[in-house]
């Protein structure tokens, strides 16, 4: 990075580092990501200084939200089994990951600190890293620079970078080309993410292709649901089922009316819906749409629950296991351009799934649809005829929900690979 843009970046990250200090409390991602930040060198310090066992390796893995975070988990639960001696930290950006973190089994768990010469070289004083793992694409320049400096071993996993990725612009490439560059070993997902990363600034000497863990994990989690989810789902396993995770306003002015309609035709078909966010707002929100309905609607785990035509999720951590009970799955964030969600989960179920018409930069949802186990739909009509498509037909239901099952299959083995490549940057 050249000097005057290190120096521009670095003024953007020292005024995050001060709005963090004066920010109000809130509800938006926004406020929730600065106040978590809050005392973060303290909270590095004082984890280093009772807790850091200068005679064992240390793992760092960053992944910044949860589904980064769910293609880290096996390489952390692998490197907890194989490798008892090796103490093992984990980092997250945004604040819808903090749950998630807690559930990982790691010895050392907070926000990434800001991306500032001093917070880095504070927390890379207290965690004293033998490798810095990343997950995905979330490479950090300063951090990366910092540690490279230390002769921290740094790597990638899961990388994938779409085509029309904004990281591959003149701004973007020019803010972390250099970070790439300093990486030590990049596991690819597949051949052409490993090309787009070396026009990123990744050494091809350092790419291996590993696939993606999250196929893993969400094989796993199919054969091996937790006691509370599975419970959940099987006691709303006697009716036809559409669940719908990870759903946004903009997904749900599409989705919430074409279930009505066709829930009028098919009074059986029920629904799960799983907001992404499942703030008390947005949970009050979606109960007052069903009541004005006219509905049964009741939240998860209720007796109501059992019963109900629509059945609201206010709870995080326990979507995936849902899926089981899902005849037809949705997935959220296809109809706005933050992104859509992780169609794996649902497929791995053998739910045959639907998303809206932006999905073109999630790998596995163009795969889903090149294979017949996925359809993505631009409106409330289309979605309205897809649903009523696959109640109406169990033959071509189960067999689109075989090819998303299939598809998950075929990708497992990526976590083994992925840590082998970390386990050599441990050493």
């Amino acid at each position: 990075m050249r000097l005057p843009l290190r120096l521009a970046y670095g003024t953007v990250a020292h005024m995050a580092r001060v709005a963090a200090q004066v920010a109000p409390s809130g509800e938006s991602k926004v406020l929730r990501a600065l106040s978590g930040r809050r005392g973060i060198r303290q909270r590095y310090q004082a984890w280093g200084r009772t807790h850091r066992d200068a005679t064992r390796p240390l793992l760092w893995m960053h992944a910044p939200s949860v589904g980064e975070g769910l293609q880290a988990r096996p390489v952390l639960q692998l490197m907890r089994r194989r490798r008892t001696d090796v103490q093992l930290a984990y980092s997250h950006f945004s604040p819808s990951a903090a749950g998630f973190a807690r559930s990982l089994d790691v010895d050392f768990r907070d926000y990434l600190v800001f991306d500032t010469v001093g917070d880095t070289t504070i927390a890379l004083d207290a965690l004293r890293p033998t490798a810095l793992v990343f997950s995905k694409l979330d490479v950090w320049p300063t951090l990366v620079r910092v540690a490279s400096a230390r002769g921290v071993r740094l790597g990638l996993i899961s990388a994938t970078l779409a085509a029309e990725s904004s990281r591959r612009s003149g701004i973007g490439r020019a803010l972390s080309a250099d970070a790439f560059r300093r990486l030590d070993a990049v596991g690819a997902v597949d051949v052409g993410d490993a090309e787009r990363l070396v026009s990123l600034g990744v050494r091809s000497n350092v790419i291996e292709i590993t696939g993606d863990t999250r196929y893993d994990q969400a094989w796993q989690r199919a054969h091996q649901p937790s006691a509370e989810g599975a419970r959940l789902a099987a006691s709303l396993m006697e009716r036809p089922t559409l669940v719908a995770g990870s759903t946004w306003p903009s997904d749900e002015s599409a989705l919430l009316p074409a279930f009505v309609a066709v829930h009028r035709a098919a009074p059986e078909f029920r629904l799960i819906v799983a907001p992404h966010e499942p703030t008390p707002a947005r949970v009050s929100a979606l109960e007052a749409w069903g009541r004005s309905t006219q509905l049964a609607t009741a939240r998860i785990g209720s007796d109501a629950a059992v019963t109900a035509d629509v059945v609201i999720v206010d709870r995080v951590g326990i979507l995936g296991d849902l899926y089981l009970a899902a005849s037809i799955a949705f997935v959220g964030g296809g109809f706005h351009a933050a992104g859509l969600h992780s169609v794996l989960e649902p497929a791995a179920f053998g739910a045959p799934v639907i998303f809206g018409p932006r999905y073109h930069r999630s790998r596995d949802a163009v795969l889903l649809v090149r294979g017949g186990g996925g359809v993505s739909v631009a409106s409330l009509e289309l979605l309205q005829a897809q649903l009523e498509a696959w109640l109406s037909n169990a033959a071509d239901r189960t067999d689109a929900g075989g090819r998303a099952r299939a598809l998950v299959r075929s990708g497992v083995g990526a976590a083994q690979r992925s840590f082998e490549l970390v386990h050599a940057l441990v050493g």
